[in-house]
C-alpha cells in the first residue's frame, strides 16, 4: 500500500524560508503526477505546485517565484522549497500522488494517494 508521509513542516516568520519533504513508500514511483497542496479551516483544498511525469512543473500564482518543487526519484522523495513566506501561506501541506495521470496541474484535486498534512504557520 502506498503511504506519504510529510515532513519539515513548522513556524516561520516572514521573509523565512522552510522546506517540506513528502517521502512515498508502499511503491517505487517514478513517472507519476506529484504535488503539493495547502488547505485553511473552512476553504477549499488549493494546489500550490505539482511536477508531471515528464517532470514539468506548474505552480500556483501566488507562490511563482516563491516556491520550488522537486523530486528525487532515487529516495522516492518530493520536496517544497518555500521561500519569501508569507501569513497567507499558513495553511496544512498536503503531498499528493496519482500514478494513473502522466500530465497534471494545479486544478487537479482528485489525486489517488494523499498524505496527511504537516502544518505550516508564519508570522507576522
Amino acid at each position: 500500500q502506498v503511504q506519504l508521509v510529510e515532513s519539515g513542516g513548522g513556524s516561520v516568520q516572514a521573509g523565512g524560508s522552510l522546506r517540506l519533504s513528502c517521502v512515498v513508500s508502499g511503491n517505487t514511483y517514478s513517472r507519476w503526477c506529484m504535488g503539493w497542496y495547502r488547505q485553511v479551516p473552512e476553504k477549499e483544498r488549493e494546489g500550490v505546485a505539482v511536477i508531471d511525469a515528464e517532470g514539468k512543473s506548474n505552480y500556483a500564482n501566488s507562490v511563482k517565484g516563491r516556491f520550488t518543487i522537486s523530486q528525487d526519484n532515487a529516495k522516492n522523495t518530493l520536496y517544497l522549497q518555500m521561500h519569501s513566506l508569507k501569513p497567507e501561506d499558513s495553511a496544512m501541506y498536503y503531498c499528493a500522488a496519482d500514478p494513473t495521470r502522466y500530465y497534471c496541474y494545479t486544478h487537479d484535486r482528485t489525486f489517488v494517494y494523499w498524505g496527511q498534512g504537516i502544518q505550516v504557520t508564519v508570522s507576522s
